[in-house]
């Protein structure tokens, strides 16, 4: 664990000997990743189960969840960087859930590297080495080229005889579901972790609100095998629905005691979900919008964005979502008609167009005869590989909503030096002390400090000649329109009225300010 690019892949990497972190979009881990690998220890072969979860501010549940699962947390600092957000979130999982803490501080070959610096920082937070007389284990690595990962691993090694785990083989299987998923010709396809007992092809189980009787079970390699035990990460077919990562298995004696305990199970998520809603103390578009209604509060910029969001796994959904409940959502709401995992459909695009939504896809394709429906539906369908990428569309696409706001651009400056009359009233003799003016530009006429008089240039004229602008340094003059008070030594802003794009942040401000002027309770 650790923060996004401190090298945890290629850690990983390194010890299996693979190339996952070349395939990961966007050199960030999109998913937890569960390997088991041989380890030669003292001239023996140990197993280990390795998950890798990503470093991505998005994915704090995902390893909130790998904390939960694991026996020991590894946790990767660059020694180039030092103690990021996402280390420490790291260290307050792994710490919540009880797991021993094992530092690897990670790329001592690169230039600026500090390892000192780093168990510095570390003891700081509560983290204090063996070499200075603590109790957590640190060792300096360069996952990169190789150097002391036998240390690392021989530490790890270590730390798991001091715990003295054991399992029972014999008994029937319980574990925890790390990712799930649709697969468009398999159907669910979960990933699981077998913490106790033996889990084997034919044995009827129970995961959150789905259940069923596993047909098939992978390996992390994607062989076929008849059974798992402890430790043993295994993809499995045959529930009838897509799981939620976390949620925990176990095996039962019947379909029929399967079904009855997914059932209740699943009416158990519903009431948290709905009571967790309730709970939720946002302001609304709906609770603005009776403000305005009943006339405490008007000229409010509300919104809603509809979206459709399809994913690889079930625990991508949880991700975006976390990312995107970041976002301001004062002006702006996001309403989420479906979220699901698998690929975009024409069911998908048929929703979209009805309710006028956009199809945000993660890790998934669009089947070209989709891709044409919806192109004649007229439906936008947007995909990514990168979740941060999602995240900053869908930024833009609640920003496109709000209206933009006029923004006052100085241009010039100039000075009345003489008042003329002509036959269209008074005019000001000036000097363009800065910048331009230009015929049919803004106007503010400043006297003593003071603003006197906003308008519109009407009337631009360098020696009798009508023109369109004049620099500075030039004298010209000048005509106002339904405005001839004019005073030698006035002073005249010229600015031009532009529209700006506004931000969620300044958009929700604004509201906040608006709200708290008519004394509202929302």
């Amino acid at each position: 664990m650790g923060h996004v690019d401190h090298g945890k892949t290629t850690l990983l990497d390194y010890i299996r000997k693979s190339k996952v972190a070349a395939s990961e979009a966007g050199g960030i881990t999109q998913g937890i990743g569960a390997y088991k690998v041989l380890v030669p220890i003292d001239g023996k072969v140990q197993s280990c189960v390795f998950l890798d979860t990503p470093g991505h501010e998005a994915f704090g549940a995902m390893r909130a969840r790998g904390a939960r699962v694991t026996d020991i947390a590894i946790i990767v600092v660059a020694a180039d960087d030092g103690i990021r957000p996402q280390t420490k979130e790291a260290i307050a999982h792994a710490k919540a859930a009880g797991v021993p803490i094992v530092i690897a501080i990670n790329k001592i070959d690169k230039d600026g590297a500090n390892p000192d610096r780093v168990m510095q920082e570390l003891s700081s937070i509560g983290l204090m080495p063996e070499d200075w007389g603590g109790d957590v284990p640190m060792v300096q690595i360069s996952a990169l080229k190789g150097k002391n990962i036998d240390e690392l691993l021989e530490t790890v090694m270590l730390v798991a005889e001091l715990q003295d785990l054991k399992a029972n083989p014999h008994r029937s299987a319980k574990g925890t579901v790390i990712e799930a998923g649709l697969h468009k010709s398999k159907g669910p396809l979960v990933t699981l972790i077998v913490q106790n007992g033996t889990l084997r092809r034919g044995d009827i189980i129970v995961c959150g609100g789905a259940f069923g009787k596993v047909r098939a079970l992978f390996d992390d390699g994607g062989n076929r095998v008849d059974e798992a035990g402890p430790s043993m990460p295994v993809q499995v077919l045959g529930l009838n629905n897509v799981p939620v990562a976390g949620d925990e298995f176990d095996v039962v004696g019947s379909l029929d005691v399967a079904r009855e305990k997914a059932e209740s199970r699943a009416e158990s998520l519903r009431n948290e979900r709905i009571s967790a809603k309730a709970g939720d103390g946002r302001v609304t578009l709906s609770s603005l919008a009776s403000a305005v209604s009943s006339g405490k509060l008007s000229g409010l910029d509300l919104h809603q964005l509809n979206i459709i969001l399809k994913v690889d796994l079930q625990g991508s959904i949880e991700a975006v979502r976390q990312a995107l409940q970041v976002l301001p959502q004062d002006n702006v709401t996001l309403k989420f008609l479906l979220e699901a995992t698998g690929d975009v459909s024409t069911s998908d695009v048929d929703l979209a167009a009805a309710s006028k939504a956009i199809i945000f896809g993660f890790n998934v394709k669009v089947p070209g005869s989709v891709k044409s429906y919806g192109e004649n539906k007229g439906v936008e369908i947007r995909l990514y590989r990168v979740i941060y990428e999602l995240i900053d569309d869908v930024r833009n696409a609640m920003e496109g909503l709000l209206e933009p706001v006029e923004e006052q651009v100085t241009i010039g400056s100039a000075e009345v030096r003489a008042v003329f009359s002509s036959g269209s009233g008074r005019v000001a003799g000036c000097m363009i002390n800065e910048g331009k003016v230009v015929k049919g530009c803004g106007v503010q006429v400043i006297r003593r400090g003071k603003v006197v008089h906003v308008g519109l240039l009407d009337s631009l004229k360098r020696v009798k000649e009508i023109v369109k602008e004049v620099n500075a340094g030039l004298e010209c003059g000048i005509g106002v329109e339904d405005y001839d008070d004019w005073e030698e030594g006035d002073i005249l802003e010229a600015f031009n009225t532009v529209q700006k794009k506004r931000t969620l942040e300044e958009a929700s401000a604004s509201m906040a300010a608006a709200v708290e002027g008519a004394g509202i309770q929302l």
